[in-house]
């Protein structure tokens, strides 16, 4: 399964969208070298990206047609997050505008890395590519 959209930093983690439906989403990702930290593990910051995506994706599965921005993300680390991974979104609630979801980060064996909660707001698909910044800058004035 694709992604509707080219998200270039998720291009360049290398994640793959094999689910997304009914307000759920799943997303693998397999870490190379240049994504750890120095403890040798998955850096917390590709790992909070991969629930950031996920759960987005699980927001948009009920409405494909919209595009939606993380309000806010808490999030959780449990264990040091090696090797493959997968992570599992959920919508937990919606409103007209909002999405309240979470996700959580497993490793090879099952277990659970971290885990996230975050509010997304629902907007307008966005025009993409050269000319597209002007108009993405608006979503932070609105």
């Amino acid at each position: 399964m694709e992604f509707s959209v080219r998200i270039p930093f998720v291009d360049l983690l290398g994640f793959r969208l094999t689910r997304m439906d009914g307000g759920e989403a799943e997303i693998t990702y397999e870490p190379i070298a240049e994504h750890l930290n120095s403890f040798d593990v998955v850096h917390g910051g590709a790992s909070m990206t991969l629930l950031d995506v996920v759960m987005a994706h699980a927001a948009r599965s009920v409405q494909t047609d919209m595009g939606c921005v993380t309000i806010e993300m808490k999030t959780s680390f449990m264990r040091a997050a090696k090797g493959p991974l997968v992570a599992r979104g959920k919508l937990l609630h919606r409103t007209a505008t909002l999405a309240f979801t979470e996700a959580s980060v497993f490793d090879a064996a099952g277990k659970l890395c971290s885990h996230a909660t975050g509010t997304f707001k629902f907007v307008p698909r966005l025009p993409t590519g050269p000319g597209a910044v002007n108009t993405l800058n608006r979503i932070s004035t609105d």
